[in-house]
């Protein structure tokens, strides 16, 4: 048995400080990478409890800084408390020992010596001479073997030092443990206790040469890898045979950092897939960390700022009109942040880039020239689709001119004018450009003839006249134009405005009259149920009382002769008077089917073709004529009350 006067010196002499600098140099030993000590650099002192600290939201990417370690805070309380504080614990987690009943109480002389006992149990000289605690117990039950105090006495001395030994253990320390459990078992009624310590001293046999190899794998950069050969795979066996063996746990904590800190560094490169990688692996090392919580929240931090930065570079390049660049920048930012905000907002910008020139669809512009004051007439911009064209064999007003029915492909954005061009907005071009329209050039048109009801040739009619004949308003649509003066019109405002205006091709003018929609008229396959177009209204009566005779029924609208442009509902497009108030010339020769029409948006055009295609209904149109698959022929040179145009420009 160890002498008592040792023992007792050395727990004097190291005390809490002795306990406190053999954890400390048993954490150090096993673990130098945790404290981040460099022979030729200062160790960080961890930040104070208490003290914020930065997550990184609001960082730039940098390197991993030092890991934050206390050694009181990463080892087990059992390294530190005193032995009576931990027996107490023990008893209070334990079932009371229920001591035999004291017959008769103490003699004076049993108390001296009890009183002596409980002074060497206070300085804890628990064994080791004939005054330690022990034995002066051990006498006082020889005296009187149902003394309270003595049982009592000897039950503290016992739990103090399965105490120590436990420490012992928990430190590494197996000779002190071996020592202290010997002294233990000499004691009276110790089985109890020592059997659960001599099985832990046999585990910390196990274990202690595994704990040294963990150290030399952490020396040689070994730490979660190779598989099978690193000290994560060591420190797990030995928490296979001790499971609550601290240093095995601050070891994988110790690992684990050092996969965060591989995290870091990456993400200090810009590398998020091999931070990504490193995250994993720290979640399968211990997957409920604080520590791997918080390094995924600061490089949650880094990445969204990487990829917001990214993702303004993405903008000015879109700005720039470099759409490829604008993509590229934009797919990087997403591959580092997917749920990245305002990614949606920015892939619809390019999608509306590509298609629609940067508008919208919907969105109405007019553009202003470019060398005079004035501007083009107000623009649509209609979206991308596919439709079919053309009218089914059962369509009641079907023509075989209108099959086959076939799909058509818009692929492209275009923006149509939202209604016919004017007489006003045909004045401003025929006055600057010198044009002479051909019914001035070639003499007349056609008017309407109250007397006959019909339309009738008429030499000394122009453009600037009304459907009568008489001086037109500025607002309504022009008519009497033959296709030729609608091209030339469509020419002169792309040489005003630097940009590509033509005439719709027959394709786009249905896909936009139609406005997504299948039925036999945009609004629907019956009379309309409101005033939705300038048409022939079975209500409707001319200056005389005259009355349509093929008609709308009920329907009535006001006019009699073209009205004023947007003065009806728009179509779902945004579009006015596409099947009513004027039939249009489109940019497509005539052909008497679709048996080789594109399947795309474009204007099938046969070089030197003089007849043209005339889309849309008009004010005087019977309800056949106007169907969304209506269409009709016309040369060229053609000059019609009914007829007027309306201009597409390229995005």
């Amino acid at each position: 048995m160890p002498n008592n006067e040792t023992i007792r010196r050395q727990r004097a002499i190291g005390g809490a400080l002795g306990v406190a600098v053999l954890a400390f140099a048993l954490f150090y030993h096993f673990f130098p990478q945790a404290l981040h000590v460099q022979p030729t650099q200062n160790t960080s002192r961890s930040p104070l409890r208490g003290q914020p600290t930065v997550m990184g939201f609001d960082q730039r990417p940098q390197a991993a800084p030092p890991a934050v370690v206390s050694e009181i805070d990463a080892g087990p309380p059992i390294m530190l408390a005193p032995a009576s504080v931990i027996a107490a614990r023990r008893r209070e987690k334990t079932d009371a020992i229920e001591l035999p009943a004291q017959k008769t109480p103490d003699s004076p002389e049993l108390t001296v010596l009890l009183d002596q006992a409980d002074k060497a149990l206070a300085v804890d000289r628990l064994v080791g001479g004939k005054d330690s605690a022990a034995v002066l117990f051990t006498s006082a039950l020889k005296e009187k073997a149902d003394s309270q105090r003595a049982l009592e006495g000897m039950n503290e001395v016992r739990a103090r030092l399965a105490a120590e030994i436990e420490q012992d253990i928990a430190l590494g320390d197996a000779d002190a443990a071996r020592e202290s459990l010997g002294a233990l078992k000499s004691l009276p009624s110790s089985a109890k206790d020592a059997a659960p310590l001599q099985q832990k001293l046999a585990v910390l046999d196990k274990v202690r040469p595994l704990l040294g190899k963990a150290a030399a794998q952490l020396q040689e950069g070994k730490a979660s890898q190779p598989r099978g050969d690193s000290a994560l795979d060591t420190y797990r066996d030995v928490l296979e045979l001790d499971p609550e063996n601290a240093v095995a746990e601050q070891g994988i904590t110790t690992v684990q950092r050092s996969v965060l800190d591989k995290a870091l560094a990456a993400v200090a490169q810009n590398d998020f897939a091999a931070a990504d990688a490193a995250l994993a692996e720290a979640a399968t090392i211990a997957p409920e960390s604080q520590a791997l919580q918080d390094t995924r929240g600061r490089i949650e931090g880094m990445r969204r700022q990487s990829a917001t930065a990214m993702l303004a570079q993405a903008r000015s390049a879109l700005d720039a009109g470099n759409i490829d660049l604008a993509q590229q920048l934009a797919a990087k930012a997403q591959q580092v942040s997917p749920d990245l905000a305002g990614i949606d907002d920015f892939n619809e910008r390019v999608t509306n880039a590509k298609l629609y020139s940067s508008y919208k669809p919907g969105q109405v512009f007019a553009d202003r020239f470019i060398d005079s004051t004035g501007q083009a007439p107000a623009m649509v911009v209609v979206p991308t689709g596919k439709f079919l064209m053309g009218s089914p064999d059962g369509e009641a007003g079907h023509d075989a001119d209108e099959a086959p029915v076939h799909e058509v492909q818009v692929d492209k954005g275009f923006a149509m004018a939202r209604s016919s061009v004017t007489i006003g907005q045909f004045r401003d071009f025929v006055r600057s450009s010198g044009y002479v329209p051909q019914s001035q050039s070639m003499g007349g048109g056609s008017v309407y003839d109250e007397q006959s009801g019909g339309l009738r040739d008429e030499p000394s009619v122009t453009w600037q006249d009304d459907y009568a004949g008489k001086p037109g308003q500025e607002r309504l649509p022009v008519i009497n134009v033959s296709w030729n003066d609608a091209k030339a019109y469509a020419d002169w405002l792309s040489q005003r405005t630097g940009k590509k205006y033509r005439l719709p091709s027959e394709a786009e003018f249905e896909y936009a009259l139609r406005a997504g929609g299948t039925t036999r008229y945009w609004w629907g396959d019956g009379n309309p149920g409101s005033r939705v177009e300038n048409l022939t209204g079975g209500n409707d009566r001319s200056g005389s009382g005259r009355r349509w005779s093929n008609a709308f029924p009920g329907y009535k609208d006001g006019y009699w002769g073209p009205a004023p442009v947007m003065s009806f509902t728009p179509n779902p497009f945004g579009l006015y008077d596409m099947g009513g108030n004027v039939s249009e010339w489109v940019a497509d020769c005539w052909h008497d089917n679709y048996v080789r029409a594109p399947r795309t948006a474009e204007a099938w055009v046969n070089p030197g073709c003089s007849r043209r295609v005339i889309r849309g209904g008009s004010w005087g149109s019977a309800p056949d004529m106007v169907r969304s698959a209506y269409r009709q022929g016309a040369s060229a040179d053609l000059r019609n009350a009914r007829v007027g145009f309306r201009i597409v420009r390229e995005l």
